[in-house]
């Protein structure tokens, strides 16, 4: 059975930086596409960015473009989210998920309901 163990994650001030990790154990994605959403409290579950494990395209949400970048370490079978000039609007819960799928569009890539296997979230809080 497949899992994705999530690392990552906390405080940070305004401006700051943070990396989230998402490991994936069980078996590989290398012909699928890994993502990250992320939840605040009383909003549904919002697409952040993915990246298709073969080639290394890469899709983001405009609320992050220039600022997030995802990327992925072949050897350890691992996504990250690397997170500068964060912004309070950033704070919510993250979830890395994972679909076997190649995704082919943006549309594709952002609908949770294309993921099959997700992480168990972990809480970024951007504040002074």
């Amino acid at each position: 059975q497949a899992q994705l163990v999530q690392s990552g994650g906390g405080s940070v001030q305004p401006g700051g930086s943070l990396t989230l990790s998402c490991a994936a154990s069980g078996r590989t994605f290398t012909s699928g596409t890994m993502a990250w959403f992320r939840q605040s409290p009383g909003k549904e579950r919002e697409f952040v960015a993915a990246i298709r494990w073969s080639d290394g395209i890469t899709y983001y949400d405009d609320s992050v473009l220039a600022r997030f970048t995802i990327s992925r370490h072949d050897d350890k079978n691992t996504v990250y989210l690397r997170m500068n000039w964060v912004k309070p609007e950033d704070t919510a819960l993250y979830y890395c998920a994972a679909t076997t799928q190649h995704s082919r569009s943006y549309y594709y890539a952002s609908l949770a309901q294309n993921y099959d296997y997700w992480g168990q979230g972990t809480l970024v809080t951007v504040a002074s």
